[in-house]
């Protein structure tokens, strides 16, 4: 089962230095039946471009966290036994947790088929999507439409071998 794991620069790079995402459980988006009915398509390619679009709005959170982190969403898509991710059937069609999955336990990153970074030219908007975010949550349309600004950059696929390269932009 592919995954995608949202993170930050500083996430990657400590994923880096320990060999593994995760200590498990933790939270990444897949194709679950809620998202495949939320997003009705039947094309896989679809389906995973979605789930990953869902894992970047979780960086995105995640980058609300951090006030010290780069602006740049990052998403690693790992392939996991299918047993070892699974999906909260009490959150149903819960709109916050469409395609969300719990990871069991730590996976290496080696096992990383690729990582999705937001380019330079994206942080500004990433960076007003992050301070738009609580508003938007609130309900605010005009935070919202910010918060959208962002997935109007794609991120860029980087091989696993990137990842030293990637995590030198930290800082």
């Amino acid at each position: 089962m592919r995954v995608y794991v949202p993170l930050t620069l500083s996430g990657l790079a400590e994923a880096y230095k320990t060999g593994e995402l995760g200590a498990g459980p933790f939270v990444a988006y897949a194709v679950t039946p809620a998202l495949r009915e939320w997003y009705l398509s039947e094309d896989i390619e679809e389906l995973e471009y979605a789930a990953l679009n869902r894992a970047a709005l979780a960086s995105l959170r995640l980058l609300a966290a951090d006030p010290g982190a780069v602006r740049r969403r990052v998403v690693v898509a790992v392939d996991v036994a299918d047993g070892a991710a699974s999906a909260d059937p009490d959150l149903g069609l819960d709109p916050a947790a469409l395609g969300e999955v719990r990871v069991a336990g730590a996976v290496p990153l080696a096992k990383a088929a690729a990582v999705h970074v937001d380019s330079g030219d994206a942080e500004a908007d990433v960076t007003a999507a992050v301070e738009a975010l609580a508003a938007a949550d609130r309900g605010d349309d005009a935070a919202q439409f910010v918060v959208d600004g962002a997935e109007d950059h794609e991120l860029l696929w980087y091989a696993r071998q990137e990842i030293p390269n990637l995590v030198g932009l930290e800082g």
